[in-house]
């Protein structure tokens, strides 16, 4: 039985595979989800190293919690929260979160950030690539997951005003990339 011949196999009997330690399932699963969560991953690290990385602690879980899903909801959904949170822990431990004070934090919430509304997908998220990882991990789980600053802030372990500047500061700094990158002929 090679992985080739089963790549139709259902969600259903993947996870059953997996959880009878069957190779080929394990494989199928990683083949399955690894191009997206490797994107999810992308988004939270600055390099592909460190995505690589990530992608592979993620799936480490995935496989050694498989038992805890209960098939409720979205299988990808599912796994694709592990994965972010992984993210989120690599981060955490590599990144201090500043705090900002209440009036530089409005300051920055009330700049104009149209800027962005006129690139493209792709360009966003490259730049959003080149933040500093705190800025990068409060916006992706903002923006991107729709996590509200009451949830970033216990997930990340910080306080929900310290989330709301880091995305402000976020939104910043990407506006200010997208400025450079107008002036540039």
């Amino acid at each position: 039985m090679s992985a080739e011949s089963n790549h139709n196999m259902s969600e259903s009997d993947l996870i059953k595979g997996c959880l009878n330690n069957e190779r080929v399932a394990q494989e199928l699963l990683y083949r399955r989800f690894s191009p997206k969560m490797y994107a999810v991953c992308l988004r939270y690290a600055g390099k592909a190293e460190d995505a690589q990385d990530i992608l592979q602690d993620g799936f480490v879980k995935v496989f050694r919690n498989l038992h805890m899903y209960r098939g409720e909801g979205s299988f990808e959904g599912w796994i694709r929260r592990i994965f972010v949170n992984t993210a989120i822990e690599h981060y955490r431990r590599q990144v201090n979160l500043y705090p900002v004070t209440e009036h530089h934090e409005n300051q920055l919430e009330s700049k104009e950030l149209s800027a962005l509304d006129s690139l493209g997908a792709k360009d966003i998220l490259l730049m959003i690539r080149e933040l500093s990882p705190g800025y990068r991990t409060v916006f992706n789980l903002y923006v991107i997951e729709g996590y509200s600053h009451k949830e970033i802030a216990e997930i990340v372990g910080i306080s929900e005003g310290t989330s709301k500047s880091q995305l402000a500061r976020a939104k910043g700094v990407l506006q200010n990339m997208i400025k450079r990158k107008r002036s540039i002929p």
